[in-house]
């Protein structure tokens, strides 16, 4: 498939290395050339640098056979008129574009995205996407990441072990024996650094980061079982007033949580009062020691540092747990800064880029994938996918299939039943599968599901 892909930034030199690991097309433009010379250097792709909205800057990159147009530059507008130049002049048949600007998502005006008004084929809103990480970092308070699948009957927990985990030192194998009825897979281990599938005789250790496969019902229980007991969130405190704590703010109004916001800049303090009904609006710095008090973050079951400063989140998310805070999420721009988040004791952080590039490729990934997360900075998937009668897997047992050394099954659904795989499951045809891949695996994955992104 040929793709042109308008941004050479993070978003967009992740979604590169994607598609270019998988043998696709790709064409990178941007009006940075440093950008576009990183990227030609570095993955298997066409560079042009230039203006993405100009006509003959699209040409140049390949516009008049392209499948795909990816519109992930830092403005809206000029995403808005990349896809309308594509679609206008050159025909481009599916249209992606990152728009951050709230008014533009607004649902009365979705028409605006038709076809003959401005043809934009999937609308990305990386404040949005990160608005909800963090209401799924709230709802489970004891993991470091999490996302649902199924339809929300399966949840991935990211949970790091403390030395008081009870499982421990156990092989994976004798803990599906001891807690048998237990509807959940580890599929992936993170440990010094380095993300692998662990196998059914590996052990896990204090301090590793486990990624676990859990049905919903079972989600406390698994995390007891991973010295995670489950806690009830009441008390919450959002630093930062802007998009995504506003966002993350009006979803809590909705439940029983009690809710507390507090922004430096006065203008934006004053909007979040206006468009909040049951939320105390402070008007003050996220880092100042009696703001917080204020606040009373001493008493605050979580606090969410969303500012559009990776040093301010950080230093905040520090301040409020040394006043007492049981758990702190912090907004983290720059994917480097993640190595940090231990040594600071703080729990849990959202990559927007991360977000946002799973959501795109989301939306590239047709056929029969339903669903794909990406895992850290881009170190593995999980896919969710339907398995067709043509795909190898079908009608054989899971031992007996070729999977990549860093592909696991996780949970399948199978009409209304979602269960838990074993070595003799037999997966069918109709089956939708969770399957953890490393990057590396991803291809092969894909191939074994006889779906590739360039399935339309």
């Amino acid at each position: 498939m040929k793709v042109i892909i308008c941004g050479a930034g993070q978003v967009g030199w992740q979604i590169a290395r994607h598609l270019a690991s998988e043998h696709n097309d790709v064409t990178v433009v941007d009006s940075n050339p440093d950008l576009v010379r990183r990227a030609t250097d570095t993955l298997d792709v066409q560079g042009v640098a230039g203006f993405a909205s100009y006509p003959d800057v699209l040409l140049r990159a390949g516009a008049r056979d392209a499948d795909m147009v990816i519109a992930a530059t830092h403005s809206d507008e000029v995403n808005m008129v990349i896809c309308q130049v594509a679609h206008s002049i050159f025909g481009v048949t599916r249209k992606i574009a990152r728009l951050r600007a709230q008014s533009y998502l607004e649902a009365i005006y979705s028409d605006l995205y038709k076809s003959d008004h401005m043809p934009i084929d999937v609308v990305i809103s990386p404040e949005r996407e990160v608005a909800e990480a963090a209401l799924q970092r709230i709802a489970a308070p004891s993991t470091f990441d999490t996302e649902y699948f199924l339809g929300g009957r399966v949840q991935l927990l990211g949970i790091h072990l403390d030395e008081d985990c009870p499982v421990l030192n156990t092989p994976l194998r004798q803990l599906t024996d001891l807690f048998s009825t237990l509807r959940a897979v580890v599929v992936g281990v993170r440990r010094e650094g380095r993300l692998f599938t662990p196998s059914a005789e590996d052990q896990l250790f204090a301090g590793d980061q486990v990624y676990v496969c859990a049905q919903c019902e079972d989600v406390e229980r698994t995390l007891g079982i991973f010295g995670k007991p489950a806690r009830k969130q009441e008390r919450v405190v959002i630093i930062g007033a802007g998009n995504v704590g506003l966002a993350v703010a009006k979803a809590l109004e909705n439940t029983p949580v009690r809710v507390r916001v507090i922004e430096r800049d006065r203008a934006m303090a004053e909007r979040a009062a206006d468009e909040l009904e049951r939320t105390i609006v402070l008007h003050g710095d996220g880092m100042d020691v009696d703001v917080l008090t204020e606040a009373s973050v001493d008493r605050a079951d979580a606090v969410i540092c969303v500012t559009d400063d990776d040093k301010v989140n950080l230093l905040a998310a520090v301040r409020a747990k040394t006043a007492g805070c049981r758990m702190t999420i912090a907004l983290i721009n720059d994917p480097t800064m993640a190595s940090l988040m231990g040594p600071l004791d703080i729990d849990a952080y959202i990559n927007p880029r991360a977000t946002t590039v799973s959501s795109i490729l989301r939306h590239i990934r047709h056929g029969r994938v339903r669903g794909v997360y990406s895992i850290g900075d881009a170190e593995a998937e999980v896919i969710e996918a339907q398995v067709l009668s043509t795909s190898p897997i079908s009608g054989k047992p899971i031992r007996d299939i070729d999977f990549p050394e860093g592909a696991l099954v996780g949970a399948i659904q199978r009409g209304e039943e979602v269960f838990k795989p074993v070595g003799s499951t037999r997966i069918l045809e109709g089956d939708i599968v969770i399957l953890f891949a490393l990057t590396a695996d991803v291809p092969e994955v894909e191939r074994l599901l006889q779906v590739s992104i360039d399935f339309f």
